[in-house]
């Protein structure tokens, strides 16, 4: 008998942990969903655009405000980690997200890209997430993929900070001709 009352109070535990994880994601979409304008959808003819680097499947790891690296963004299915295949495009960066919406980041959007090792409450050994920066409304945003082959890392970050406009860069920061 005392068997069984120690399994029902541990039960009622992982039962209020759980309830406790969920209500908190919840309250965190709800504050995110005022807060953060609705994620751009890509263009219908993405696919037929001419690629910039060959297509890379690997893992979306999830989206942040940038400088934050645990503050996960977790509007509409946005928090969801999946495996995805990245196509880099003139017109913006396509992650095609297994069992969850494609998520798209337009060329004029982008701010910054780089190779990192941790985000969204993910820590990788070395430098082995490519961490895209960019701008959606009034709110930055970091964006992480994990590439299933790490050696394309740094030419991905370094195509896509090409795709930033560059109006939003400082390649000149001296002022010199």
């Amino acid at each position: 008998m005392e068997r069984t009352l120690w399994v029902l109070a541990l039960l009622a535990l992982l039962v209020l942990v759980y309830f406790g994880m969920r209500r908190g994601w919840l309250n965190r979409k709800r504050r995110q969903d005022a807060e953060f304008a609705a994620f751009p959808a890509a263009p219908a003819d993405v696919a037929e655009r001419p690629a910039l680097l060959a297509d890379q499947s690997g893992f979306y790891v999830g989206s942040t405000k940038a400088g934050d690296w645990q503050d996960r963004i977790v509007v509409g299915d946005i928090g969801h980690r999946a495996n995805a295949v990245a196509k880099l495009r003139d017109s913006g960066l396509l992650l095609e997200r297994t069992g969850a919406s494609p998520m798209w980041i337009p060329a004029e959007s982008v701010l910054d890209a780089r190779v990192d090792h941790k985000l969204a409450n993910k820590v990788v050994p070395g430098a082995g997430l490519l961490v895209v920066t960019w701008r959606l409304g009034d709110q930055d945003i970091d964006t992480g993929f994990r590439a299933d082959d790490k050696s394309t890392q740094d030419e991905w970050a370094g195509a896509v900070r090409a795709l930033a406009p560059a109006a939003g860069r400082d390649d000149n920061p001296e002022g010199q001709a």
